[in-house]
């Protein structure tokens, strides 16, 4: 099936896309990858916890792949203001739990969400397939981790927010130029430093550096986000533009989110980073059949 690059950029035609490949797993284009969110913190803003214990996040990965997760993502940090967590800790948090996990979920691809260095080189030794670095390079060593291990790499769009802080204020001219152009360079930096293009999706960031109306706008014009030929991940789960927008509770925000990803879909993204995996892949294959690609 084919839905990358769904729209056309507003100075050109759509550049091709690329096949994804993460260790083992290969996604075409047009083909869309369940991402399940596994935190390994106590102060989650969804979980509230959750999954901090070592079984409790096991059962959810192995739930997430039964229900038809491609991807585990592991994060060991929470997003927002919390605790400080150092680099040992939250190593400690990752490490083990992705060596794990790579032991269960052979064929499973595995992504890491930390902006340190450091922290991506140990849990890619550890059996991780990706570094899903959220805040847009803010370590410029990451990038150097991510060529030097042969990992994939996401590049993201934070506004020049740095790591666990809040947007203020944020504006843009253009929000959809702005983060189509922090992506595609900071991509065509990695891909200079040495990552491998095929391992390498960009992130739109959604709230983060952004209010609820610039998220809007990016999930409306996110065609032109794929129309770069880069994979686009999106990470839109429960997040706060659609509480706003829905004017609904942290708990009850499945459906928007499941809306957003279905537009984001049709739009031309390959990968969705969410916290129900089930729901997700349902949402995603009903978007595959409706366009007639379903494989």
């Amino acid at each position: 099936m084919n839905t990358a690059g769904a729209g056309a950029a507003r100075d050109g035609a759509a550049a091709p896309s690329r096949t994804l490949r993460l260790g083992e797993a290969a996604f075409a284009p047009g083909e869309h990858a369940v991402m399940a969110v596994v935190n390994r913190t106590p102060d989650s803003f969804y979980d509230r916890g959750a999954t901090f214990a070592f079984g409790a996040a096991l059962r959810a990965a192995d739930a997430a792949v039964e229900r038809g997760a491609d991807i585990i993502d592991v994060g060991g940090v929470k997003a927002g203001y919390g605790a400080e967590v150092d680099e040992d800790e939250e190593i400690g948090r990752t490490a083990p739990f992705i060596a794990e996990l790579r032991r269960r979920h052979p064929g499973v691809a595995i992504s890491v969400d930390t902006w340190r260095a450091r922290v991506g080189e140990e849990c890619v030794r550890a059996g991780a397939d990706l570094i899903n670095d959220t805040w847009a390079g803010a370590d410029p060593d990451l990038a150097r981790v991510a060529a030097a291990t042969g990992a994939g790499l996401v590049c993201s769009h934070t506004g020049g927010l740095g790591p666990r802080t809040d947007p203020h204020r944020a504006a843009y001219r253009d929000v959809t130029a702005d983060v189509a152009e922090t992506v595609a360079r900071l991509a065509e930096r990695a891909v200079g430093l040495g990552v491998r293009p095929e391992g390498i999706l960009v992130d739109p960031t959604h709230d983060f550096g952004k209010n609820t109306y610039h998220s809007l706008e990016l999930t409306r014009r996110l065609g032109e986000l794929a129309a770069t030929g880069w994979p686009v991940l999106v990470a839109v789960s429960n997040k706060d533009f659609i509480g706003e927008s829905l004017d609904a509770p942290l708990t009850d925000r499945l459906a928007g989110t499941l809306a957003v990803l279905a537009v984001s879909a049709w739009e031309g993204a390959r990968v969705f980073r969410v916290h129900d995996a089930g729901a997700a892949r349902t949402a995603l294959d009903t978007v595959a059949e409706v366009r007639g690609s379903k494989v």
